[in-house]
């Protein structure tokens, strides 16, 4: 079930780099273009624990039994479902004729993408396969969407970079949903993502107790400064609901209540909300490193009862 929490405002903290505190009297705000950059935040689309959640209304399949290794749950880093497959091959339509950036598409220089399994899956069916690892743009030739007067024109458009970053991952702990695979063994099946930018192999930050409200806050914070650094001026990231409401949960207080409201509400699977964010200097040349696992914690004692029919769908 969604949870209700109350962010801390950007726009109250100090010297946060990333919201004005008051509105202009013009009504305006002029940025430097290279001050700027375009980022569409993609939420999931649909998985098996989404489908569960909804059919029970509960969240109570999402815990591991007494005794259960969180990694047997049939939900464990949970995987996308045909609706979900579905939902992303949709998506990638509507930006195949989506304007932007003087094409007749939409064109991303960099997809950011969460490790968890289904993030992974709905980036390759929305954007389709990456640029390999390694490989500059201009060597990576790819086609302009069929349909497109670009693609009648013959017009090559490199297919974008996958970078797969830790700090966009769900708000983790406690639902096994929001624990991942190994690296190693989650890069065999999406061989040209580059996962070079994940500290650990291990899920080192999976526990039984949830990550604080606090601490998914800063994170998300952090994870704007760190794209805030990048050299990409179209970005996309492909993350989680929870994770979503924690970002934008914090800003949004110089808008007017309906446009705070479309900012900050819970984002339905597969959707795209596009920001374009804005520095303010003060975090400009700022670096973040590779976010690596926090101390782990006792083993829960949490009990679920077994159901066969969440270990059949687990399998698909």
């Amino acid at each position: 079930m969604p949870e209700q929490t109350s962010f801390p405002q950007a726009g109250g903290m100090l010297e946060d780099g990333f919201s004005h505190k008051s509105v202009p009297a013009s009504g305006f705000s002029l940025f430097l273009a290279d001050q700027t950059r375009k980022v569409h935040f993609i939420r999931h689309a649909e998985g098996f624990h989404n489908a569960e959640t909804k059919s029970t209304g509960n969240n109570y399949c999402l815990l591991r039994g007494e005794g259960q290794v969180a990694q047997e749950h049939p939900l464990y880093d949970s995987r996308l479902t045909p609706k979900g497959i579905e939902q992303s091959k949709a998506l990638r339509k509507i930006l195949s004729h989506r304007p932007s950036g003087g094409r007749s598409f939409t064109a991303f220089d960099l997809v950011v993408v969460s490790p968890l399994t289904r993030t992974c899956e709905t980036a390759l069916h929305v954007f389709g396969n990456p640029r390999k690892p390694g490989i500059p743009a201009f060597l990576a030739e790819g086609d302009a969407p069929y349909g497109t007067p670009e693609h009648a024109a013959g017009i090559k458009v490199p297919p974008p970079r996958f970078l797969v970053r830790e700090e966009c991952r769900e708000r983790f702990g406690h639902y096994v949903c929001d624990g991942r695979r190994s690296i190693e063994e989650i890069s065999q099946e999406f061989p040209d993502f580059d996962f070079s930018e994940v500290a650990d192999n291990e899920d080192m930050h999976y526990a039984d107790e949830r990550e604080s409200d606090e601490a998914c806050c800063a994170r998300a914070v952090a994870f704007l400064e760190w794209l805030n650094s990048r050299p990409e001026k179209c970005i996309a990231v492909v993350t989680h609901s929870s994770f979503l409401r924690h970002l934008f949960g914090q800003f949004g207080e110089s808008l007017t209540q309906d446009k705070k409201d479309s900012l900050q509400r819970m984002a339905g699977n597969c959707e795209l909300r596009s920001i374009v964010l804005c520095s303010h200097g003060n975090k400009d040349g700022k670096t973040l490193e590779p976010m690596r696992g926090r101390p782990q914690v006792a083993p829960s004692t949490i009990r679920v009862p077994s159901s066969s029919s969440l270990f059949e769908m687990g399998k698909e």
